[in-house]
């Protein structure tokens, strides 16, 4: 069984660098399929910037403990179920409330002697799966109404925004965020034999051999759904990833690739020409 260093490298890196140097960012949003992912990525920035001791994975100080326990004062998840604001007792919420921004406000007016952490993320249900955020269950008001704190929050906070996809949230929170892919390592089925024929072997091809991959990739949108095609390039690297933990190089690769697909499918949900769309995401495929 992988590690989180082990699954994402590059990722724990930028956190230990950011926690080592003090220039940790103070608006984190991580986006992709496996929220559960995303979550344990937060709560182990949340560790690092807490430990008291070695900073090491296996580290048994009080915080480290406090973390892996999910019963730190200061780490904190935010959802439609977990921390509830007082004038919220007893309604049915859809959402992560505005009473509950407003209350988040006003608790980070206290000092503190840790690094707080606050998750911005969902649940299925109460006392369920972790899933991701989006404009329902975090609506415009809401996040509107946190916009200052995020934005410039008092020393020694980070906020992180767990979602599928960054178009789920508003652009305001996306544009004080920094923003990171995180690929899913879940050994799932995904499918992608629509592309398959079409994909294999890319990583070889030479930039005089981009025609034809972009031909053949231009017909499969014609005849299926774009982010169909799209979703399944992205499975299809996703399932190469996950094959090759080991190999640093070709991973900052496929993940480059991965962000370029989802730069893609963006670009077609707002309807922009999908034969400039192909050809240009081919071109990134390509080196």
């Amino acid at each position: 069984m992988h590690s989180l260093n082990d699954k994402y490298p590059f990722l724990i890196k930028y956190l230990d660098n950011a926690v080592t140097s003090g220039n940790m960012a103070h608006c984190i949003l991580f986006y992709g399929s496996d929220i559960e992912a995303q979550y344990e990525l937060a709560l182990e920035a949340a560790r690092m910037l807490n430990c008291k001791e070695s900073h090491s994975a296996d580290c048994q100080c009080l915080n480290c403990n406090w973390i892996r326990e999910n019963k730190h004062p200061a780490v904190l998840t935010y959802t439609r179920f977990d921390n509830r604001a007082a004038a919220d007792e007893g309604k049915k919420g859809a959402n992560i409330s505005i009473d509950q921004a407003h209350e988040i406000k006003n608790n980070l007016l206290v000092s503190s002697d840790y690094h707080r952490v606050l998750i911005f993320c969902d649940r299925d249900k109460e006392g369920g799966v972790i899933t991701g955020l989006n404009q329902v269950n975090f609506t415009e008001p809401t996040a509107n109404a946190l916009l200052k704190t995020f934005e410039e929050p008092p020393s020694n906070t980070t906020f992180f925004f767990l979602t599928k996809d960054k178009s789920e949230v508003i652009t305001t929170v996306v544009s004080r965020a920094q923003c990171f892919y995180v690929p899913s390592m879940k050994e799932e089925d995904r499918d992608f034999s629509l592309v398959k024929e079409a994909m294999e072997g890319y990583l070889e091809l030479e930039r005089s051999e981009v025609l034809d991959f972009n031909n053949k990739i231009l017909e499969l949108v014609k005849m299926y759904d774009a982010q169909q095609v799209f979703t399944e390039m992205q499975n299809y690297i996703e399932n190469l990833l996950r094959a090759n933990l080991d190999n640093m190089s070709l991973k900052v690769k496929l993940i480059g690739d991965l962000h370029a697909i989802e730069e893609a499918k963006k670009q077609n949900r707002l309807n922009m020409n999908v034969q400039t769309i192909v050809e240009t995401l081919n071109f990134k495929l390509i080196l």
